[in-house]
């Protein structure tokens, strides 16, 4: 069965998009930034580890199922190399990579599309549109976090319908950033690669 040309015009789009050197570096900016700062929100990178030592917890095979929220799963080992540490949870790091790639993506055509709208056949605010999912993704990754920072971890019930609603921001932030490319690519010309 043939794939539709609304799903490879984004793909399409994308490539050219990272064989420009703006967009190569944009993506990378989102694509080893957001990881970081996932995994930082999510409680699993922290600064004031002292030395270097690796733990790794028993029957990590089926620990690593285990979630602890919508979507968060269960660290199986900590590093710590002096200041960082890190709990390694693989299927989190793999959630926080897929998000990464797609921040990337939808940065990397915000940055070509905006920098030269005419070579693509769009509008400038095209390049805005397409940002927004990205910086949207901060629900997912922040929003933990900000609602420990005002105390809601204390407050009750409430609290856990609440987390588990900032839990399943993560599919729907994934959804948005695919939704974006489709949408932002649909009346797009072909981008320029010589920028």
């Amino acid at each position: 069965m043939p794939t539709p040309d609304r799903l490879r015009r984004p793909a399409r789009t994308v490539k050219a998009a990272l064989r420009r050197r703006d967009g190569q570096a944009t993506f990378l900016f989102g694509a080893l930034g957001y990881p970081l700062l996932y995994l930082a929100s999510i409680g699993h990178l922290a600064l004031g580890a002292r030395g270097q030592s690796v733990q790794v917890v028993d029957d990590p095979l089926s620990r690593m199922l285990r979630q602890t929220r919508p979507f968060s799963f269960e660290p199986v080992a900590r590093v710590a190399v002096d200041p960082v540490a890190l709990l390694v949870s693989p299927l989190d790091i793999g959630v926080a990579l897929v998000l990464a790639a797609l921040v990337g993506a939808n940065l990397a055509v915000a940055v070509v599309v905006w920098r030269s709208p005419a070579a693509c056949g769009v509008e400038r605010s095209a390049g805005l549109l397409a940002s927004v999912p990205a910086l949207l993704t901060g629900a997912t990754c922040c929003g933990p976090a900000i609602l420990f920072v005002v105390g809601v971890g204390t407050a009750g019930a409430g609290t856990g319908v609440l987390l588990t609603a900032v839990g399943y921001a993560t599919p729907v932030t994934a959804l948005l950033l695919v939704g974006s490319l489709i949408l932002v690519t649909r009346g797009t010309a072909a981008v320029r690669t010589d920028g």
